[in-house]
């Protein structure tokens, strides 16, 4: 039998979730953690980043 994959279920960033990830950035707290606490994926954390322009993680 065939596994079973997750099906991908999005959420957009709000406002307080952007907040937060910017406080995070500030912080330096490691990605994993961040994505822990706010039950996103790391590649998810990492692109929103991006986008907005701020480091995340140790590599700066």
């Amino acid at each position: 039998m065939a596994k079973k994959s997750k099906k991908a279920v999005r959420r957009e960033y709000t406002k307080e979730d952007v907040k937060e990830l910017r406080a995070h950035s500030k912080a330096k707290t490691p990605v994993a953690k961040i994505a822990k606490l706010t039950k996103r994926s790391v590649g998810s954390l990492r692109q929103k980043a991006l986008k907005l322009g701020i480091g995340l993680g140790h590599q700066r």
